[in-house]
C-alpha cells in the first residue's frame, strides 16, 4: 500500500511537458489579478497633483483620498478566502474583474471628491481579493514540480503592472502636452489615466472564462469527476488520478481551520511568532516603499523636476523594481531568506540616507542644486532596487513558511492585515510629513530600515530548506 501511494505521489510531482504550456497559460491568466493589483495600486501616482488642483484640497485630505483604497484592500483580503470557499475561485476572480472595471470607470468620471474616494475603496476591495485569490488558485492548479516557479507569476505580474501603469501615465501626459489636467479624449489627462485600467480589467474577466476551476474547490463541493478531469489536464494522463484525488482529500481533512484564539498567548497578547510576522510586515511598509509608487511624481515635482520628467522617473523606478524582483526570485532559494533581507536592509539604509541628505538642501530657483538632484534620483533607484531584491519578496516567503502548520492560516491573516494597516499609515501620512520636512521624513524611513537589521538578526529564523512541519 505504501509503495502505491509513493508511486502516485512521485507521479504527481513530475510535470509532463505536453501539459506545461496549458498550465503556464492558466497561471498567467490567474496572475492577471496580480497585474491589476500592481496597476491599480500605482496608477494614482499620475493623478495626485491634478486631484489636488481640481478639488483644491490640502495635503491631509488628499492623502486620505489616496490612502482610502487601502481600507478596501484590507476588507477584500479578509473576505476573499471565505467567498472563494463558497462560490469558487473562478467566480471570485470574475467578481474582482467587475469591481476593477466599475472602479476604473467611476474613478475616471467622478462627480466630486467623495465619490472618487468611494470608487477607490471599490478598487481597493478588488485588489484585496486579487492579492489572496491569485496565489491560492495558482498553487492549487500547478503541478507540484512547478509550483514554486508558477507561484512567482503573481509577484512578477504585480511589479509589471506597476511598471506598465507608469509607462501609460507618462505616455498620456506627453499626449496632453505635459499637463495632468490637459484635455485628452474629452476628459482631463488624469481621468484618462485612471480610466485606462478598464482594458486589463475586462481582459482579466474574459480570461477567467478560459481557465478551469480549482480541483481542490471542486473536491470540497463533491464534484469529484470534474476535479479528476482538471487534474488530468494539468498533471497528465500518466498520473494515478484516483490516488491523487485521495491525496488531496486526505490533506484537506487533515487541515484544521485555525482560529484567532489560537494565536493568543504569552505576555503580550499574541504568541511571539505572530509578533515576528507582524514585525516583518510593518518593517516592510515603514521604510516608505509605497511612497515611491503612490507619490513619486509629486515628490520629484516638489523638488523642481518638470511633470513629464517626473513621470518618466516613476517609470524607470518601476523597471528597477522588476529587476530587483527577478534577482530575489533567483537567489531566495540559493542564499536564503535572512541574508537577502540583511543585504536589502543595508542597501535601503544607504539609499534612504542619501535621499534624506539630498532633500535637506534648499531649492534654488525652485529646484534642488544639480549635485543633490542627481544624488536624490540615483538614491531613489538604489532604494527601490534593494527593497525589491529583498523585502519585497522575502517577507511573503517568510510569512508563508515561518508559522506552525496549525496556526499558519490565521497568523498569516493577522500579519497581512498588519501590512495593509502599515501601508495605510505611510500612505496617509506622507503628504503632511513632506510639507513639514521632506528630509526629516526620509530620516524616519532610514531609521526604520536600520532597525530592521537587528530585528531580522535577533528574532527571525532562517526557513530555507526546512519542511513546513519543522516550523514551530
Amino acid at each position: 500500500m505504501a509503495s502505491t501511494s509513493q508511486a502516485s505521489t512521485s507521479g504527481a510531482r513530475t510535470a509532463h511537458p505536453e501539459h506545461l504550456g496549458h498550465v503556464i497559460f492558466i497561471a498567467a491568466a490567474a496572475a492577471m489579478g496580480g497585474f491589476l493589483f500592481g496597476y491599480d495600486s500605482s496608477v494614482i501616482n499620475g493623478a495626485v497633483e491634478a486631484i489636488r488642483d481640481r478639488y483644491d484640497v490640502g495635503s491631509a485630505v488628499l492623502a486620505q483620498v489616496i490612502a482610502i483604497a487601502l481600507i478596501g484592500c484590507a476588507i477584500g483580503a479578509a473576505t476573499a478566502g471565505r467567498i472563494a470557499d463558497r462560490i469558487g475561485r473562478i467566480r471570485c476572480m470574475q467578481i474582482a474583474a467587475i469591481l476593477f472595471t466599475v472602479s476604473a470607470v467611476g474613478s475616471a468620471l467622478p462627480f466630486a471628491l467623495w465619490d472618487l474616494a468611494m470608487w477607490r475603496v471599490i478598487g481597493g476591495f478588488a485588489i484585496g481579493m486579487a492579492s489572496v485569490i491569485g496565489p491560492a488558485y495558482i498553487a492549487e492548479v500547478s503541478p507540484p514540480a512547478y509550483r514554486g516557479r508558477l507561484g512567482s507569476f503573481q509577484q512578477a505580474a504585480i511589479v509589471i503592472g506597476i511598471a506598465v501603469s507608469q509607462l501609460v501615465n507618462w505616455g498620456l501626459l506627453n499626449a496632453a502636452g505635459g499637463d495632468q489636467r490637459g484635455e485628452l479624449m474629452g476628459l482631463e489627462a488624469w481621468q484618462v489615466m485612471l480610466g485606462v485600467m478598464v482594458i486589463p480589467a475586462v481582459l482579466y474577466g474574459l480570461l477567467s472564462f478560459a481557465i478551469p476551476e480549482s480541483p481542490r474547490f471542486l473536491i470540497s463541493v463533491g464534484k469529484l469527476e470534474k476535479a479528476k478531469q482538471i487534474l488530468e489536464e494539468v498533471e497528465g494522463k500518466e498520473v494515478d488520478l484516483d490516488a491523487r484525488l485521495a491525496e488531496i482529500e486526505h490533506a484537506m481533512h487533515r487541515e484544521e481551520k485555525a482560529s484567532f484564539k489560537e494565536l493568543l498567548g504569552g505576555s503580550f497578547f499574541f504568541k511571539p511568532i505572530v509578533w515576528i510576522g507582524i514585525g516583518l510586515s510593518v518593517f516592510q511598509q515603514f521604510v516608505g516603499i509605497n511612497v515611491a509608487f503612490y507619490y513619486s511624481s509629486t515628490l520629484w515635482q516638489s523638488v523642481g523636476v518638470d511633470p513629464t520628467q517626473s513621470f518618466f522617473y516613476s517609470f524607470t523606478t518601476s523597471i528597477i523594481n522588476i529587476v530587483g524582483t527577478v534577482i530575489a526570485m533567483i537567489f531566495v532559494d540559493r542564499v536564503g531568506r535572512k541574508p537577502l533581507a540583511i543585504v536589502g536592509s543595508v542597501g535601503m539604509v544607504i539609499g534612504l540616507a542619501l535621499e534624506a541628505w539630498a532633500f535637506s538642501f534648499d531649492l534654488v530657483d525652485g529646484k534642488l542644486p544639480a549635485t543633490q538632484g542627481w544624488v536624490a534620483l540615483i538614491a531613489a533607484h538604489v532604494f527601490v532596487l534593494f527593497f525589491a531584491l529583498s523585502w519585497g519578496v522575502v517577507v511573503w516567503v517568510f510569512l508563508g513558511e515561518m508559522f506552525p502548520n496549525r496556526l499558519r492560516a490565521a497568523a498569516l491573516g493577522v500579519a497581512a492585515a498588519a501590512q495593509w494597516i502599515a501601508n495605510w499609515a505611510i500612505t496617509a501620512s506622507f503628504p503632511s510629513l513632506a510639507e513639514w520636512n521632506l528630509s526629516g521624513t526620509y530620516v524616519i524611513y532610514t531609521i526604520f530600515a536600520a532597525l530592521s537589521i537587528p530585528f531580522v538578526l535577533k528574532f527571525v529564523k532562517e526557513t530555507k530548506g526546512k519542511a513546513l512541519e519543522e516550523m514551530g
